[in-house]
């Protein structure tokens, strides 16, 4: 059976966190629709809380630590990305920015993304159009047309019975199943730790000056 690796990056600072709630059903529903074309999906889960002290150590210093580097390496091999955060100040969290500050900007070029924020209210729901989106274009990953916001009226009790929310999560799950199962990244991208490749290449070009 073919497989795919999918990473879900989560920056909900609380515990439990509708930001992961929301992160779980955009994964839920994208295994499901691979699984209809005969695809097994590997899910490879981030919270992001759970290394923010490795992240901040890292923009300090400038080395990974251990764990931040097999974190780095799991979502920079991955046939697709699935990244939520919360909205703090009509904006990306801090945390959210930082962990993809310490990411070589070009290991993520090609990668299917899907993105989605939370937020207490639905006019912070823009974020995603003018802060999220341009920020993974700078990253030339290729993002799915349809992103998805979750305002905490959605998820109240009587919020399911609308439909807004679980569509607009089946809609972008099929956006990005379609990427993913045409991606073969997992097999073809370079270790983004390896700079001897980067090395040699500047040094050709002072040779060739």
């Amino acid at each position: 059976m073919t497989e795919r690796t999918i990473a879900v990056i989560s920056a909900g600072l609380s515990q439990p966190s509708s930001t992961r709630l929301l992160a779980d059903r955009l994964a839920d529903a994208t295994v499901s629709r691979l699984a209809e074309q005969g695809i097994h999906t590997k899910l490879e889960v981030v919270e992001l809380r759970d290394i923010a002290k490795d992240v901040t150590n890292n923009l300090l210093a400038g080395f990974p630590s251990p764990s931040l580097a097999d974190v780095i390496e799991k979502v920079t091999r991955a046939d697709g990305l699935i990244a939520v955060t919360p909205i703090f100040t009509t904006s990306y969290s801090g945390l959210f920015k930082s962990f993809f500050d310490v990411i070589d900007p070009t290991a993520l070029e090609g990668m299917p993304v899907v993105l989605g924020a939370t937020g207490g209210t639905e006019r912070h729901s823009l974020a995603l159009e003018y802060a999220m989106r341009p920020m993974f274009t700078y990253l030339h990953t290729t993002v799915v047309p349809t992103s998805v916001y979750a305002a905490s009226a959605d998820w109240g009790s009587g919020a399911d019975t609308v439909k807004a929310l679980p569509d607009r999560v089946e809609r972008a799950a099929g956006e990005f199943a379609k990427l993913v199962a045409a991606s073969d990244r997992s097999s073809m991208i370079k270790d983004p730790f390896d700079l001897e490749g980067d090395f040699s290449s500047m040094i050709g070009g002072f040779q060739a000056e």
